[in-house]
């Protein structure tokens, strides 16, 4: 009786909770669908994503089963099938944008339509995607980068041309932790990426009408505003970030102001406030409309344009869509008398998003943006905040410190809430970003926006040049800004290695803490500690090696990581820096005293976790003599090699050859634990294992 009589009492108040949360349950729904989503990402096989749907299915349907009785019931039922629906709208997903991709590297004649430009000034390199006409022999669609240099005139959307093209499958992550460009490209049914060479025929122009205000638009821009400054510019008008530099881009980054480069919320809502402001104060100065017209609902349908018109301009990605169905939303609440930003709306946009593009939940900037704006929604519901900021009579001396206050608090929130996603996905954060944004977010929405809207305004009559002065001034101090606080002592944090149990304890324990309302919600605090504390005490791997095993880092005894080829590439330099956790600097191997190097063979010995290591590898496309490559296998643990090795070199513990990669992709070792993590898994994700098209055979 004790037992039972625990239990209703614990049923009793779970019920009594629930009563009291009941404004807040309708929030769960996102989550959950995004939960079943996450879950079919980590799923590695069919039979499992099947069982999982059919287990949450069954419990779903007896939680509405007993529904009469319980509102826990009622919402395990909701919980259930919401779960399911969410891993089965990711596998139809998956399915549906099902194309072959390109079987291997091949060199090949593409002629097809263009489907979209992208001009990178900074690389000096135009970015072409086609839709081939041979669909036997080649994927649906192409993407190539050509030299500024080969582009012909009149190459634009619409046209269709001929080009010679080095073209490859989307590249797989080059080691364990690595970005997942297949994953992105299967979505985006992109087959093939690779490099054109002149000439480029264009056999039918583009018409009038293709050539494209966004791509005329940026020109103007850049025109008046050279170099990175004339890129950010591009990119808040019209969404085109080609003309930054890599060294300005990555300074936004690591200074926390790269959100400024992505057409998001803050550059939607500024504009859709813009145009409200506007069309209000110019309807308000005839008392005729002012008394016969309902203004507000005037002025929030030209925002309501205004963001529709935006979005286009900007190329209509994602984020900016979710964006813009979030300030419609906003929009429709002001018209109905409701109260605006709730989190109600964040729950309704990220819910929009998940049933149109359920993949984007895998990918940063849909983590970044949503768990951002609930951040801001949370920290400014709180009542004690609100009281704090809230507008009162004072001096103005007062009345800004309180602003700057708001604005610092909202900034160190945002910058904590997502610290762990940048870690997670980057490897490595800003840690000045709240300080940064506190100047970048009122300098590019009050100064830099609108003095660009009005120079564009003043280049109809050709008045335009003293406001992109002013233009090009405020840009330049945005980029000193970025700068300062990237390269500041301490600017960037780095996490080589964050498990994927680590980041779901982090985002649970968040979200509980943010949705819930009543003291329940310290609860999240255990499960957010737990995995800070797992992700911090886990350690960095010790040997990174690529997927075609030209490449490796190791780590040696002063914690530096050390590259085996000093004429490594910038992508790789970087891309193993980040994943090791090194920062940018990547000692050369040949130069370390724990290695003894030739120019075609390296040995290194480390030691870890309480014994000696020996690591060998191939640094050359040279052979190494028989008889000094069978002692070098013998006398390792671990041989690393882009070729094949005969069946007699038989290291102590791994053969990290060609063959073995193949299977495998790029490995991650920590020799303390002997963990081993790899690219390829096992799992049954499409963009794993796909269908293949063989390219055509040059003639």
């Amino acid at each position: 009786m004790g037992a039972r009589t625990a239990f209703r009492q614990y049923f009793a108040a779970t019920e009594k909770w629930l009563e009291v949360e009941r404004e807040q349950l309708v929030l769960w729904i996102p989550v959950l669908l995004g939960a079943g989503i996450a879950i079919w990402f980590l799923l590695p096989t069919r039979e499992q994503w099947i069982g999982f749907s059919l287990a949450s299915s069954a419990v779903g349907a007896a939680g509405i089963a007993a529904t009469r009785t319980s509102r826990a019931a009622r919402l395990l039922g909701v919980a259930g099938l919401t779960v399911a629906a969410g891993c089965l709208l990711i596998w139809f997903r998956a399915e549906r944008v099902a194309s072959p991709v390109l079987s291997r590297p091949a060199v090949a004649l593409v002629t097809g339509r263009v489907a979209r430009v992208e001009r990178l000034p900074a690389r000096e390199l135009v970015r072409v995607t086609l839709l081939p006409d041979d669909a036997r022999s080649l994927p649906e669609k192409v993407r190539v980068n050509l030299p500024e240099a080969d582009v012909p005139t009149g190459l634009d959307r619409g046209a269709r041309i001929q080009v010679r093209a080095r073209l490859m499958p989307p590249a797989a992550p080059s080691v364990p932790g690595a970005y997942d460009f297949a994953r992105v490209a299967w979505f985006d049914r992109l087959g093939a990426t690779g490099k054109g060479f002149a000439p480029v025929r264009i056999l039918t122009p583009a018409g009038s009408a293709s050539a494209g205000l966004r791509q005329r638009l940026s020109a103007h821009i850049q025109s008046h505003i050279t170099g990175s400054a004339g890129g950010i510019a591009s990119a808040l008008a019209t969404g085109d970030r080609g003309a930054i530099s890599e060294e300005d881009a990555e300074a936004m980054q690591r200074s926390g102001l790269a959100h400024l480069l992505s057409v998001s919320g803050l550059h939607v809502t500024a504009v859709t406030a813009a145009a409200m402001l506007v069309v209000l104060r110019l309807l308000a100065l005839s008392p005729a409309l002012a008394l016969r017209l309902p203004l507000p609902m005037v002025a929030a349908g030209a925002g309501a344009l205004a963001a529709v018109g935006y979005t286009l301009l900007t190329g209509a990605e994602v984020p900016t869509i979710r964006s813009c169905a979030a300030a419609l939303l906003v929009l429709l609440a002001l018209s109905l008398g409701r109260e605006a930003i709730t989190l109600r709306l964040v729950g309704a946009g990220a819910l929009l998003v998940l049933l149109l593009w359920p993949e984007s939940l895998a990918g940063p900037s849909f983590q970044l943006s949503f768990a951002a704006v609930t951040a801001i929604v949370v920290l400014h519901e709180s009542p004690r905040l609100r009281e704090l900021f809230a507008k009162r009579e004072e001096g103005r001396g007062t009345r800004l410190m309180r602003s700057l206050g708001s604005l610092l608090l909202t900034g160190v929130a945002v910058e904590l809430t997502l610290m762990p996603i940048a870690l997670f996905h980057f490897h490595e954060t800003g840690v000045y970003g709240a300080l940064a944004n506190i100047i970048a977010i009122p300098l590019t929405t009050f100064v830099i926006m609108p003095l660009e809207a009005l120079a564009l305004l003043l280049d109809v009559a050709g008045l335009g040049w003293p406001a992109w002065w002013l233009t090009n001034q405020a840009l330049l101090l945005l980029l000193g800004s970025a700068r300062a606080a990237s390269s500041a002592p301490g600017a960037v944090a780095s996490l080589p290695s964050m498990p994927a149990g680590a980041y779901a304890l982090i985002v649970v324990g968040g979200l509980w803490f943010a949705l819930w309302r009543t003291r329940v919600r310290l609860g999240g605090l255990v499960p957010l500690a737990t995995g800070i504390i797992w992700a911090l005490l886990t350690p960095g791997p010790d040997l990174l090696v690529s997927g075609d095993g030209r490449h490796l880092a190791v780590r040696l005894s002063n914690g530096s990581m050390a590259l085996l080829r000093d004429r490594a590439g910038d992508y790789t330099r970087a891309m193993l820096s980040e994943n090791s956790g090194a920062g940018d600097v990547l000692a050369d191997l040949a130069g370390a005293r724990e290695a003894r190097c030739s120019a075609d063979l390296c040995l290194v010995d480390l030691s870890s976790g309480g014994r000696r290591w020996r690591v060998s590898a191939t640094r050359s496309s040279y052979l190494v003599p028989w008889k000094a490559m069978m002692a070098s296998c013998a006398q390792s643990d671990i041989v690393v090699s882009e070729r094949r090795l005969p069946p007699g070199c038989s290291p102590r513990w791994l053969k990290l050859d060609r063959d073995l990669l193949r299977q495998t992709g790029g490995v991650a070792i920590t020799f303390s634990s002997r963990s081993i993590r790899t690219v390829r898994d096992g799992g049954e994700q499409p963009w794993k294992a796909p269908p293949t098209v063989d390219p055509p055979r040059m003639r």
